[in-house]
């Protein structure tokens, strides 16, 4: 297989220079314009690599097949998905992505420190459009149909809103040769971290919305009557576990995390994350925050705290364990393109969270980057190009 970097390398650097931040606070989707700038631009280049059935849908995901060679209709129909949104931990504008040689001699990517790079999961992107080029540049190699699938607002943690499952189901049941597969056999994202990083299992993710109402008084007569609800919200935060945090906590440590809060004396608002990857012990997280909320009305006499609580995804490890192929492929693609794999819970969570809950199988594989969500993101080139051949050989596998 000839060198992939000439693939991947320009089209990581065009697609980093595309401003998509998502906006959790913004309901629609996608929650930002520049995602469809990025959905366009790979609709035109999947078109010119001969994809089929691209189509790009009324919430912006992209959907293109790369069809199974002749004679190979009947084999599973696999996908391969990562997101176009990057997230709004720190700047995503005007990011100036600088290639150079580390310390080890080895080419890597980063950004000029002033931005996130992006490569959550413009890397991915890259990677799978690399190999969407290489299949369709060789017609040689035997494979089976194959779905490409490129999701919006995946940082916001929505969870797939709007996802087009029906059109999915009809691309891959379009190229079955009996007809009777209706879905895909299994997807993989590419959105993990270094070389040999395969990943099956990930939070149990909830999303706390805390409502703090005080009672108000001018602040010269306030003694023995203000009920300060900005002060009753940072009561709250404080009595969350430092130590049950993720700063604190590692591996399959759960944890509590304030990612939010406003208001004013009248009404203040706290947003919390809760991650556990035991089920139960994600739900006691949950009902220790009316706990909380009890303690900080006793602390405010005549205050009132209101919490609501929603599960975002879910651990897909259970589900992907009653499809051991989907697994065991990954792994044989590893040993065949000489990657040195090893199995790591996801302290997070991808759209193949959600897409494994809605029956599709979908464990994740490294994209390379290091560093994600901050000014210190970059990425290893020899591992972006490590990624896609894996792909490459899983779309083989799949043929066989």
């Amino acid at each position: 297989m000839e060198n992939l970097t000439d693939s991947i390398v320009p089209r990581f650097l065009r697609y980093v220079q595309i401003w998509t931040t998502s906006d959790k606070n913004n309901l629609e989707t996608p929650s930002s314009e520049g995602q469809w700038e990025l959905a366009r631009l790979l609709a035109d280049e999947l078109n010119v690599l001969g994809a089929d059935s691209i189509e790009i849908s009324d919430h912006c995901y992209v959907l293109a097949v790369i069809p199974a060679s002749s004679g190979f209709e009947d084999r599973p129909v696999i996908g391969f998905m990562a997101h176009l949104d990057t997230a709004q931990d720190v700047s995503g504008k005007n990011v100036k992505p600088i290639v150079e040689k580390n310390e080890n001699g080895e080419t890597i990517i980063r950004s000029d420190g002033t931005t996130l790079l992006g490569a959550d999961n413009k890397a991915g992107i890259a990677e799978i459009m690399g190999m969407a080029e290489y299949l369709l540049s060789h017609p040689d190699i035997k494979h089976g149909r194959v779905l490409i699938i490129f999701t919006p607002d995946e940082e916001t943690g929505k969870g797939l809103p709007c996802f087009p499952m029906e059109r999915i189901n009809v691309l891959a049941g379009s190229g079955s040769g009996d007809g009777g597969q209706k879905t895909l056999a299994a997807c993989y994202t590419l959105d993990g971290g270094p070389l040999g990083e395969l990943e099956i299992e990930c939070f149990n993710a909830i999303e706390a919305k805390i409502q703090f109402t005080g009672k108000v008084i001018h602040l010269g007569t306030a003694r023995g009557e203000l009920n300060n609800a900005c002060l009753m919200a940072a009561s709250f935060a404080v009595m969350l576990p430092r130590s049950e945090s993720p700063e604190a906590t590692d591996g399959y440590f759960g944890y509590y995390c304030p990612i939010g809060i406003s208001g004013s004396l009248e009404s203040a608002a706290l947003e919390v994350y809760i991650r556990d990857f035991d089920l139960d012990r994600a739900k006691e997280r949950a009902a220790a925050l009316e706990s909380f909320a009890r303690a900080v009305e006793a602390q405010f006499p005549g205050g009132k705290v209101k919490v609501e609580w929603k599960f975002q995804y879910y651990n897909m490890k259970e589900k992907i364990d009653c499809h051991p192929e989907v697994l065991d492929k990954l792994k044989e693609a590893a040993r065949r393109t000489g990657v040195e794999f090893f199995l790591k819970p996801i302290r997070g969570g991808t759209d193949g969270s959600r897409l494994t809950e809605l029956g599709i199988p979908t464990p994740n594989i490294f994209s390379g980057g290091r560093n994600f969500h901050s000014l210190g993101e970059w990425i290893s080139v020899s591992e972006m190009e490590a990624a896609c051949r894996l792909s490459i050989e899983l779309v083989k596998i799949w043929g066989e």
